[in-house]
């Protein structure tokens, strides 16, 4: 495959008049670009330079050896709650540490609202 030269890109843009650029080469596994229509392009083993402009624009050249098209991914949220929140909720409640993290997972990491959880959770049991 083209390889993408830094240097001479710098060389290329200088020549047409755009002085004062900054090229960066930049090593990826994958580029994903997201479309509006909530599909996603996977352009994988990407040659990737990015072309920092005056005046704050930027441009990116990319090569790919191929290009994969799949629904969007979401991105994982980030867990609200730490190993101690987990302790405090089984230590209040007296379950299981797993016991306790799901019931934080549920209350998206409100240690009150996990406690209420299972305490009700408790109650439905021995109401049975």
């Amino acid at each position: 495959m083209f390889r993408f030269s830094p240097s001479d890109l710098k060389k290329q843009l200088k020549r047409l008049g755009l002085k004062n650029v900054d090229v960066e080469a930049i090593e990826a596994e994958e580029i994903i670009v997201r479309q509006r229509d909530g599909k996603e392009l996977v352009l994988v083993a990407p040659q990737a330079v990015v072309v920092k402009m005056p005046g704050g624009a930027i441009m990116m050249q990319v090569m790919a050896q191929r290009v994969e098209e799949r629904e969007a991914q979401k991105p994982e949220e980030a867990l609200s709650f730490s190993e101690e929140d987990v302790r405090l909720v089984a230590e209040q409640t007296g379950v299981s540490l797993e016991e306790a993290r799901r019931a934080l997972e549920e209350a998206e990491g409100d240690i009150a609202a996990a406690i209420m959880l299972i305490e009700e959770r408790r109650r439905a049991a021995e109401g049975s």
